[in-house]
């Protein structure tokens, strides 16, 4: 597949901004949210609420989010989810409404820098850019438990140690916060999986376009909140393990875009980047350190673990 033309990457690029929500229980996380993406620096064109399978969300956001930037000059549409499936199919549902050269998504428990925009739209000055994600930082409800490594933030959809400190090519966008060209993404129709959309994405945008084509910018970031029911041993052992007991069907959704391989690679760099940060902790006096490369190893065991089980499903 060609590249978009260096027109498209022009600094003018218009963007249209997509949140999906399914619950009336996040709705101060969702109100935040949107007030985050009229404070942007660089403004987008439109923003598009993509309800799903919520009739009575669906019907209170139409009363009252657009009034949320009635004093910007940003159309807000309300939408619902005309597909069967959940998050792929209302992110694919706004997308084919869109009309901006950029669709950026941001997930409706995450706040948006005021720059975050600003730092997405340049990154695609590089032609080769086709996507374009950025760091989802933990806003976390309650202290950040002690015992949980930085590499496994991803359990809670944020950036985790191991991403590019620097703005560069990277194998997995994070959904909570990520971009890519309207043109590229309906080219293969929009998103084939649900659970699983971000790395649908990526390795699809790797697949057509080469793997510099998906850029990691750090400084594109977003807040993302992590409730405290989050905070335990279950629901982190659990995340392990079902996410990638689904990876398995969507890796096979791929097809010919998929690539283990950076799977694979993820899990020995966390192994060997966790032995060294731990072990300077350790040495430094933190005495939790050891519990931390243990629940490292326990969390790549868990993911192996549910990766065989999704192959013999």
């Amino acid at each position: 597949m060609s590249r978009p033309s260096d027109a498209a990457a022009a600094p003018a690029l218009s963007v249209s901004v997509i949140v999906c929500a399914y619950t009336l229980e996040r709705w101060a996380l969702l109100c935040d949210a949107i007030r985050s993406v009229g404070a942007q620096t660089h403004q987008p064109v439109e923003l598009f609420l993509s309800v799903d399978h919520n009739r009575e969300l669906f019907e209170r956001a139409t009363r009252e989010v657009p009034a949320l930037l009635a004093d910007r000059a940003v159309a807000v549409r309300v939408i619902e989810n005309r597909f069967d499936s959940r998050l792929g199919g209302a992110r694919t549902s706004a997308a084919e409404l869109a009309t901006g050269d950029v669709l950026a998504f941001l997930d409706d428990d995450a706040a948006a820098a005021p720059d975050w925009l600003e730092r997405l739209v340049a990154d695609y000055a590089d032609p080769r850019a086709v996507a374009v994600g950025g760091a989802p930082r933990p806003r976390f409800e309650s202290p950040r438990p002690r015992w949980i490594p930085l590499e496994c933030d991803w359990v809670f959809g944020c950036a985790y140690r191991g991403l590019p400190e620097t703005k560069g090519p990277v194998e997995h966008l994070i959904g909570a916060n990520m971009s890519i060209r309207r043109a590229a993404l309906l080219s293969w129709g929009g998103f084939h999986s649900d659970n699983h959309d971000d790395m649908d994405l990526s390795h699809r945008t790797a697949h057509a376009f080469g793997a510099d084509a998906v850029v990691f910018d750090p400084g594109a970031v977003v807040a993302h909140f992590v409730p405290a029911s989050r905070l335990t041993w279950d629901y982190f052992w659990r995340r392990c393990f079902f996410v990638n007991r689904g990876k398995v069907a969507a890796f096979r959704g791929l097809g010919e875009a998929s690539n283990l391989r950076a799977e694979l690679r993820f899990g020995l760099r966390s192994l060997a980047r966790g032995l060294v940060f731990e072990g300077r902790a350790l040495a430094g006096g933190d005495l939790y350190a050891p519990v931390r490369y243990g629940v490292l190893v326990a969390a790549l065991a868990l993911g192996a673990a549910g990766n065989l089980a999704g192959r013999l499903r």
